[in-house]
């Protein structure tokens, strides 16, 4: 029964050894989640103030704003605490939580490229039955959908990660509690916890890369049909804003997962993982803003209003 003593709390100790770089990680993460909060934020209030941008495109940009938000609310502030702090341990509940919730919203995002990519497709393929096709009730479904998707898979590997016995070992050499490096910690079989994650990552990273992939094949092969320049320039000016954030996204990923792994490059792992968590939230928002004419223009709109009030 000793070697299976309970575990109550974890010690994070990613990149302890290195004080001056986490105190310049901190001041770097700092500015970096200021600027995903505000910029999701205004993202997430244009859509609403605007009716022009009350459309199904808008609607899962909204969701992806609000998703980056809660992304980086679950792990970044914690991080930035252990940066700061001489205590570097997290309690067992606050680690399954963080796992769920960075699990969850992780493989909801998948899902939700792949849904706006789809959205695109019908946008950009079949205009004239667009309306009919993205009515209210399926981009709300679809939408829906995404979120149940991400949080059923975070729940099932969260519950069968964390009912594992750790034999006492409660040291994570991760920046937070990320699946894997919790795996390490167990001390029992966990061959069917890899068989999970890896249908999983089958499911939420590589079917929904190819189906972004075979949509975007679709949509090119219909923008070049269009005769008029100004409607091609329209069509790839909405899509490509999509195509930057997908890029970055499964970029960075492959990246991070198929770069061969060695003792010497630790520390730009650790690094590369938490770049990840917010390089593509911060500059979604952003990309967004500036490959969007109609986004523009709304804040263009919302800010003359804003200062004919403060006027008057």
């Amino acid at each position: 029964m000793g070697n299976y003593s309970s575990v109550t709390e974890f010690f994070l100790v990613g990149l302890s050894q290195y004080p001056e770089l986490q105190h310049f990680l901190f001041v770097l993460c700092l500015i970096m989640y200021k600027i995903i909060l505000l910029g999701n934020s205004l993202l997430i209030i244009i859509t609403i103030l605007d009716p022009r941008l009350h459309t199904p495109m808008y609607f899962f940009l909204g969701n992806l704003s609000f998703l980056d938000i809660c992304y980086t609310s679950s792990s970044i502030p914690s991080v930035l605490i252990i940066f700061m702090s001489e205590r570097i341990s997290i309690s067992f509940l606050s680690c399954t939580l963080q796992m769920f919730f960075t699990l969850g919203l992780g493989s909801t995002e998948c899902v939700l490229l792949a849904v706006m990519a789809y959205d695109r497709y019908v946008a950009i393929c079949n205009p004239l039955r667009y309306p009919i096709i993205m009515n209210k009730v399926l981009y709300m479904h679809l939408a829906a959908w995404s979120w149940v998707i991400g949080c059923m898979n975070s729940l099932v590997q969260t519950v069968m990660a964390m009912v594992l016995p750790f034999c006492g070992n409660n040291v994570i050499d991760h920046l937070t509690c990320e699946i894997l490096a919790l795996l390490k910690l167990v001390c029992s079989d966990i061959s069917m916890n890899v068989l999970i994650l890896t249908v999983a990552s089958v499911v939420l990273l590589v079917i929904p890369l190819l189906l972004i992939f075979v949509s975007y094949i679709f949509i090119l092969s219909s923008i070049l049909k269009i005769n008029f320049a100004e409607g091609r320039k329209k069509a790839f000016s909405t899509c490509s804003a999509h195509l930057i954030v997908v890029i970055l996204f499964y970029g960075i990923a492959l990246f991070m997962y198929t770069k061969p792994k060695s003792n010497n490059t630790k520390v730009s792992d650790e690094i590369i993982v938490l770049s990840y968590g917010v390089i593509t939230p911060m500059l979604n928002p952003i990309i967004y803003s500036l490959r969007n004419k109609e986004v523009k223009a709304a804040v263009k709109k919302i800010s003359n209003g804003y200062l004919h009030l403060t006027k008057v």
